[in-house]
């Protein structure tokens, strides 16, 4: 397994991760190094007191938004509109949101301090951003990732209503569409992805288009869904 020096940028070749996706260990959490790791497929993912592990699996799980697909039960929630939905407004929340949510299959939480602080200065950075879901004043769900180019990185996700992730994802996929996005980065296969469309990619091919997609220009900034101001 490859221990990371201090320069942030040398990550050896993505394809060279083992069996079960890990690439590297050690290194920081520092924006330059996660840009440098993002632009290159890789993501960081471990537990607390444990060092900092790199992944990037072999398949990859990826949603092109062009492919996007809305079941007729949740474009019907989504016509109705149960919640108010938000972009970069509570970025912090969700993060803690998603950090406190029970998984199955799951002792604890992947978000730790160093990974919490370490999205937070991404999203101050404008290059992390989150889509909140909101029933009055109480947020209910939500999601945040990475942007890069013209990928979206998605980290992670919570609800604590029905329907509330899922409504916050496709509406964010929708937009992310509009404005160019061309792949959305869902690592890790679940099931209500799948239903959206997501497929598991070859590494090989997933590491091309990143390749090409992570190095445009980037979104940078708060994100809105007010058409007026360009977002």
């Amino acid at each position: 397994m490859h221990f990371l020096g201090s320069d942030p940028h040398a990550f050896p070749p993505a394809s060279n991760a083992n069996e079960d996706g890990i690439l590297a260990v050690g290194g920081d959490l520092s924006p330059e190094r996660l840009v440098a790791a993002y632009q290159r497929g890789i993501f960081p993912w471990y537990s607390e007191g444990l060092p900092i592990l790199w992944h990037c699996p072999d398949p990859r799980f990826v949603l092109v938004p062009d492919a996007l697909h809305v079941p007729k039960s949740l474009k019907k929630r989504q016509r109705a509109a149960p919640y108010g939905l938000t972009l970069d407004t509570a970025f912090e929340q969700v993060i803690d949101g998603c950090a406190k949510t029970k998984r199955p299959g799951q002792r604890g939480t992947w978000i730790t301090r160093d990974m919490r602080r370490a999205y937070v200065t991404l999203h101050e950075l404008g290059l992390a951003h989150s889509c909140e879901a909101w029933r009055g004043d109480e947020l209910v769900g939500g999601l945040y990732g990475v942007s890069l180019g013209r990928v979206f990185y998605g980290e992670s996700m919570f609800a604590r209503a029905d329907d509330a992730s899922k409504l916050a994802f496709v509406t964010l996929v929708e937009w992310m569409r509009t404005w160019g996005v061309a792949l959305v980065d869902c690592q890790q296969e679940t099931d209500h992805l799948a239903r959206f469309g997501a497929q598991p990619w070859p590494r090989t091919k997933f590491l091309e288009a990143v390749e090409k997609l992570a190095r445009l220009p980037t979104k940078r900034g708060r994100w809105r869904f007010d058409p007026s101001t360009g977002a």
